[in-house]
């Protein structure tokens, strides 16, 4: 706290401040300042707001130990002056009688007696302010339920009883009776008993978390998977990194466990680290670290005791080695808190759950389902040996091998070269002495060959070029001026790839490199003699490559018959010397040509073609991508049906081979599309994420996360709000994402799209905290303020939604500089016509001056986008901000402005057509001008006359649901006449 305030109108402000703030340490430590501040003033009503705030952040915070200190203060002050404390403050006090009684049954030191003595107070103070005991009794079973003795009398003394103001809330009160017959081994009852609760019907500040949590097991056994499912999702968000639900991520860790989700449990492990250190109450410690271990044992038995686990600070885990440090820590809090209780039912409720048999094998949780082998630390192991034959026996055979698939552009080759350069980089490798060999200089510029293609492939092309004029260095060396030749070109190609800086104009800058690397392919072809076959058809398609991509980045019709030339050229050659691969390389090249010329039924044609010859000759490995490709030029001709059967049987084709050499990822995410254009939006998402995944696996990371944005806005598209922002939490967790090595505008995107579905899912809370702080980092976006005027445009709605609209304000602001720096007309008006709506909904005549003040800005924007002929692609700017004008006046009671406002909209709208979107949008201006004429200036006449007629109209046009709500307008005018 920077200053501590000086009069009580400001302590009263800072805690309301503090009061908006999470609980944690943050809010813990302003609290207890707030109390010093507080005992300087004379009265002691501030001392006791103070010492509340104290409370409630100990009591939320997960500190047990202090709570009942602060409480004591406050009983006393309440002894001493009972006048101070009004009907709500000595609500609060009573209420906190259970807070104390929780607090001390988290504390093993606590013996038994003082808990029952605890009891016994909180009883004769409530029959003495004749107060009700349904809650001490409430409370008496809590206790008999943590102790394992005598629950059934303690229920029935409690669960009999008639509610009071001090009772529990209703959503806690249900959660403690569907525990009791959870306990009792009757899980249908407990569901039925929970169902106001996980329905939403019934909430607090801890439900329906905790509910949630308890229910997950429940309703796996009883068959109820896909709500478990739901469930997890919405309620670990309720909980994460929240130490005082500590016990609550205990309890999804378990479900991950027992679902085949083990490394989701790991990574919910790994994003609540901080609550082995964190968490202050040894009863919610128990009951995180029981679930803990439960993921922990199921990930030892399952063979992947050696993976990385978070764990305690201070030190590097692994999975066994943290389990063995956990089991000894809950033994130890089980056992203390059975030596106070005198019963044994802490340490068996934790070897049931440790003891428990998973539920399911697999049930998939997320859009992101991975395996334990997928969080693997990704250090390089031997690689797989080949799949087109048994390992070989020796390693000129495995280099003879290597050298094969390589000559026949075999996806088997990475393998083995993967599997050399291990053994290369060995330091008792031996060279083989073998003329058929050759030396070691010639292996080691095969296995940096390899590696450049590995290196272009995720699109870093110095790197590759870099590593190819290195590799023609040493084949030089070796005597290999054909291989030479190859890498040289190889080189240029990857050059000619690379981003021009600075160039003005890149396509240009692009072309020219590309025009030159050709040229220069093809004097390296003149000057290199005695070429074997296989590497002249790969020096040709290299040729072909580099003017296909001059194409591709120009689309000037002047640069197809230079690239169709080099294809026939290399058709004839790769035909003449039986070159296999390079044949169907050569009539995919023609094809792709075709289609990025525009003429897609040539392109089909020759796909056609090609893929008889495939089926007849080979190779195999081919077939996926062509098939690919013949159902992206069926997306084009716009026949998805066709493009989804081929693309279904690439995907199909591809599992036989390394998907990094069939580009599955490619397949799947054209898959997607196809699948988008079906209408089949749910399937379009699995293949997004798997497409996504794949990248992911194959290092090209930009590409997998831009995939799995996509995947994000698709599923909040589709309203799976809890899958999205799932999947979101996931990507964020990410190493390099925490750690700010990708794109900063791209993790931007990530957390907008989060940001957008948080606030879908009503956690406004946390939605305007990640558009605030996504506001103010993108005002530092100068080349590109545009984006900053859309984040602080939604800032400053959601902002408006949470009344804060000072702060609404200030974002406005924001969003209209930006906006005058790179205009964003249609989201601006949307804002500030929605700002003046919120204003002027929740504040009435009041909010109306600063409402209007929005609406002006939303006027000026309105004129520049007409000055600039900007056309809106949803509502009219004019016609909707003269709506608002008519509903903002409403709201503050000024309706002869708001009809005259309303009046004005509809003669900008002009009669309805045959247009549904323009139809709504007249009827709903006509009923709010005939409720604010007919009912609120009691003007019916008019008003029927003007509804008669708007029904009429849509009646004639058809738009019968539009004239609905008009008819029942009208209809209730008449009824009050």
């Amino acid at each position: 706290m920077p200053t501590a305030p000086q009069t009580t109108d400001e302590l009263y402000q800072a805690l309301r401040e503090n009061d908006r703030r999470p609980y944690g340490r943050t809010r813990t430590v302003t609290a207890e300042e707030l109390v010093d501040a507080a005992e300087q003033f004379a009265e002691p009503a501030p001392l006791i707001h103070a010492l509340l705030e104290l409370q409630e952040a100990y009591t939320y915070g997960s500190e047990p130990r202090k709570s009942p200190v602060v409480f004591a203060r406050l009983l006393t002050l309440f002894d001493e002056q009972p006048d101070v404390f009004d009907e709500r403050l000595r609500h609060m006090l009573f209420w906190r009688f259970k807070w104390v009684a929780h607090a001390l049954r988290q504390l093993p030191e606590i013996p038994l007696a003082s808990l029952r003595q605890w009891l016994t107070e909180m009883r004769d103070r409530y029959e003495k302010a004749d107060l009700g005991l349904q809650p001490y009794y409430g409370q008496a079973y809590q206790l008999a339920a943590h102790v394992g003795e005598d629950t059934t009398l303690a229920y029935e003394l409690w669960a009999a009883r008639t509610r009071t103001r001090l009772s529990d809330c209703e959503a806690c009160e249900i959660c403690e009776r569907a525990l009791y017959h959870l306990t009792a081994g009757d899980d249908e009852r407990a569901l039925r008993t929970w169902e106001p609760v996980l329905a939403g019907k019934e909430s607090c500040q801890e439900e329906p978390t905790r509910s949630v949590s308890y229910a997950l097991l429940p309703l796996l056994r009883t068959g109820r998977t896909d709500r478990a499912r739901e469930l997890h999702l919405a309620g670990y968000r309720g909980c994460r990194r929240n130490p005082s639900m500590a016990q609550e991520v205990g309890r999804h860790l378990e479900f991950c466990a027992l679902t085949g989700n083990e490394a989701r449990g790991l990574e919910l492990l790994a994003e609540n680290r901080s609550m082995f250190d964190e968490v202050d109450s040894p009863l919610d410690l128990l009951g995180f670290l029981t679930g803990v271990e439960v993921l922990l044992q199921r990930v030892e038995l399952l063979g992947h005791g050696e993976l990385p686990a978070a764990g305690y600070a201070g030190r590097t885990w692994t999975v066994a080695g943290l389990r063995a440090e956990v089991r000894g820590r809950a033994d130890d809090l089980a056992a203390r808190f059975d030596a106070r209780n005198g019963t044994t039912a802490h340490t068996d409720r934790r070897r049931a759950r440790l003891d428990r048999a998973p539920l399911l094998e697999a049930l998939e949780l997320t859009l992101r389902p991975r395996s334990l082998d997928d969080v693997a630390p990704a250090t390089p192991a031997t690689a797989p040996a080949p799949r087109t034959a048994a390992a070989p026996e020796s390693l000129p055979d495995l280099i003879a091998r290597a050298r094969t698939l390589d000559e026949q552009g075999h996806p088997d080759a990475p393998a083995c070269w993967a599997r050399l350069r291990t053994l290369v980089a060995a330091g008792d490798y031996s060279h083989p002495d073998d003329p058929a060999v050759g030396p070691l200089v010639r292996l080691r510029a095969d296995l940096l060959a390899d590696e450049a293609s590995r290196a272009g492939d995720k699109d870093e092309f110095a790197v590759a070029a870099g590593l190819y004029e290195e590799a023609a260095g040493l084949y030089d060396d070796a005597g290999l001026p054909g291989h030479a030749a190859l890498a040289h070109a190889s080189a240029l190609l990857a050059s000619a790839e690379v981003p021009a800086r600075d160039a003005a104009d890149a396509t240009e800058a692009k072309a020219a490199a590309l025009t030159a690397a050709h040229a220069s392919m093809v004097r390296l072809h003149e000057e290199t003699p005695g070429l074997a076959p296989y590497l002249e058809a790969r020096l040709l398609r290299m040729r072909a490559t580099a003017l296909g991509l001059r194409l591709q980045t120009t689309g000037s019709a002047e640069h197809v018959a230079p690239v169709l030339a080099e294809v026939d050229l290399l058709h004839a050659f790769a035909t003449r010397h039986d070159v296999v691969g390079q044949i169907s390389g050569a009539l995919l090249l023609r094809a792709s040509t075709f289609a990025l010329s525009g003429d897609l039924p040539a392109a089909v044609t020759g796909i056609d073609a090609l893929l008889d010859r495939l089926k007849a000759n080979g190779p195999a490995w081919h077939l996926p991508r062509t098939l690919g490709l013949r159902g992206r030029l069926q997306l084009g001709l716009q026949d998805a049906q066709a493009a989804h059967a081929d693309l279904t049987e690439s995907v199909r084709l591809a599992a036989d081979w390394p998907a990094d050499a069939v580009d599955a990822a490619r397949l799947h995410g054209d898959l997607a599309q196809a699948c988008l254009y079906l209408g089949r939006p749910d399937e379009a998402l699995r293949h997004l994420t798997r497409s996504a995944e794949l990248d992911l696996r194959h290092g090209s990371r930009t590409a997998a996360f831009c995939t799995y944005s996509n995947a994000a806005q698709l599923s909040l598209d589709l309203g799976r709000v809890e899958d999205c922002i799932a999947l979101l939490d996931s990507l964020l967790a990410e190493p390099d994402v925490a750690a700010g090595e990708l794109d900063d505008r791209l993790v931007a995107q990530l957390r907008l799209t989060r940001a957008r579905a948080l606030h879908a899912g009503d956690d406004l809370k946390a939605a305007t905290a990640e558009f605030v702080a996504l506001a103010a980092e993108s005002a530092g976006w100068d080349d590109d303020p545009g984006s900053h005027a859309m984040i602080a445009a939604e800032t400053a709605v959601l902002l408006g939604e949470s009344g804060e609209f000072g702060r609404a304000r200030e974002a406005a602001e924001q969003a209209l500089a930006a906006h005058a720096r790179d205009p964003r007309y249609e989201q601006l008006s949307n804002c500030l016509r929605e700002l003046a709506r919120l204003q002027g909904q929740q504040q009435g005549p009041d909010g109306l001056a600063d409402a209007l003040v929005f609406l002006a800005d939303a006027g000026r924007v309105a004129d520049e986008a007409r000055a600039a002929g900007y056309v809106a692609r949803g509502r009219s700017l004019d016609s909707a901000l003269a709506y608002e004008y008519g509903r903002v006046n409403a709201y503050a009671g000024a309706y002869e402005d708001a009809l005259a406002a309303l009046e004005k909209a509809l003669a900008l709208l002009g009669e309805p057509g045959a247009e549904q979107e323009h139809a709504e949008e007249w009827a709903e201006c006509v009923r709010l001008a005939g409720v604010v004429e007919g009912i609120y200036l009691e003007r019916p006449a008019p008003a029927l006359t003007r509804l008669d007629a708007a029904v009429s109209r849509l009646t004639a046009l058809t738009h019968t649901d539009e004239a609905e709500p008009l008819s029942s307008l009208a209809a209730r005018l008449r009824d009050e006449e």
